[in-house]
């Protein structure tokens, strides 16, 4: 069974594991509505589906014709993703008056390992990086592929409908975009007068802004200036399906982890390792889609 990060800080016990699940599921979107697989082993081997099978209407005495699904094997491997945080042990008898540092320190190690995810969980790529994992960037298939053209083009709603019908079995559960683009999104909606785009609040009850009931989820990491054509100022958006048959977090069992390694030998001082085996799976190709070449 599926768990989003939300759903597993609910049934832990570890006041600190929580703490860091609460503070990584706060300033990330994608990791709001992913749920994860928990896997024993160091990789998840899952037949993604391409092509969905096909149905007929036959007359008395027709030769039924089969059809069956298309499928590429892929293999999704656990990848260590973490970070050290060390507490001096004075500043911490010192100042704990003030604030729990071991609290503030271990937070801000959170937030790194929520950043590199995102980032990871974008543009992710083993050809460059072995020890990460590959992003939804390059997991996307050609035939979800939408063009603004061939130099990038300005976004349209006409482009961003085209986009959200790319993805089959039902509308995409998130529109994942840069800040840049969220913001002529919202020009767009403002100028045409659609009303499509509109406000309220999501499970955390923060504010989400919502294009045709879908939640809009802002990306610090999907890069404003990639090269399309002969334009350099262009971006990406990316609709997705999660859960299980779509795209979904693969991890071992117990998820992310906050581990106290204890005293130091070298230095006064006691370290947390907030560490996670962690990487990403699609199972159905159609679940997810890209609009390229968005300029501003």
């Amino acid at each position: 069974m599926a768990l989003t990060l939300a759903e597993a800080a609910k049934l832990s016990n570890d006041v600190l594991l929580t703490g860091v699940i609460e503070t990584i599921i706060q300033e990330s979107p994608v990791l709001q509505v992913l749920p994860f697989i928990e896997i024993v082993g160091n990789g998840l081997t899952y037949n993604q589906e391409n092509v969905a099978p096909t149905a007929s209407f036959f007359d008395i005495g027709d030769a039924w014709t089969e059809s069956t699904p298309t499928f590429t094997q892929v293999t999704a491997t656990l990848k260590i993703l973490g970070g050290d945080a060390d507490i001096d042990n004075f500043l911490k008898a010192t100042r704990s008056n003030l604030q729990d540092l071991e609290a503030a320190v271990v937070q801000l190690k959170a937030k790194a390992v929520q950043t590199k995810f995102d980032d990871t969980f974008v543009s992710g790529d083993t050809a460059s990086d072995a020890k990460s994992f590959d992003g939804i960037d390059k997991l996307t298939t050609s035939g979800q592929t939408v063009s603004m053209g061939a130099n990038g083009g300005t976004l349209t709603l006409d482009k961003l409908d085209e986009l959200v019908d790319k993805i089959k079995g039902g509308k995409p559960h998130m529109l994942l975009m840069s800040r840049r683009s969220r913001r002529k999104l919202t020009a767009l909606s403002r100028a045409t007068g659609s009303g499509l785009l509109v406000a309220d609040r999501n499970q955390l009850g923060q504010m989400v802004e919502y294009y045709d009931a879908i939640p809009i989820g802002a990306n610090d990491y999907i890069p404003d200036n990639k090269t399309v054509g002969t334009s350099s100022d262009c971006s990406t958006i990316y609709a997705l399906q999660v859960g299980e048959g779509a795209v979904t977090g693969v991890t071992s069992p117990g998820g992310l982890q906050v581990e106290r390694v204890g005293s130091l030998e070298a230095k006064d001082a006691s370290r947390v390792r907030v560490k996670w085996y962690v990487s990403i799976a699609v199972f159905s190709s159609p679940k997810l889609a890209k609009l390229t070449g968005v300029r501003d």
